[in-house]
């Protein structure tokens, strides 16, 4: 006979089954470049991204590590009036942000 699940376990399989398919690629869409961005990757060790509008600081958090194999410290979002959503990602100081930013190509 076949075993019968309980709600609990369903539940769990679930779960594990989201947990096991996070695509960081559907939380990123390109890192940013401009004056002010550029000043904060030398200045504060911080990267802007922008982010499709359903991506969480977590979700954030997680991709640019799985992608970029840094340690991200903190996370701030900001949804601007035109629409779009960009995360200021700031790395560990053993993670030098204007070393990633050149890998990206954007310095």
């Amino acid at each position: 006979m076949a075993k019968k699940t309980t709600q609990k376990e369903a539940g769990q399989m679930k779960i594990e089954a989201v947990a096991d398919s996070f695509d960081p690629f559907a939380v990123i869409k390109a890192p940013l470049s401009t004056e002010k961005n550029i000043r904060q990757i030398e200045s504060d060790n911080k990267i802007v991204f922008s982010v499709y509008p359903s991506a969480s600081k977590a979700d954030v958090k997680k991709a640019i590590e799985q992608l970029y194999n840094v340690k991200v410290v903190k996370v701030n979002m900001d949804n601007s009036f035109t629409g779009v959503k960009k995360a200021y990602v700031k790395l560990s100081p053993a993670n030098l942000a204007s070393d990633l930013s050149a890998d990206l190509g954007l310095i």
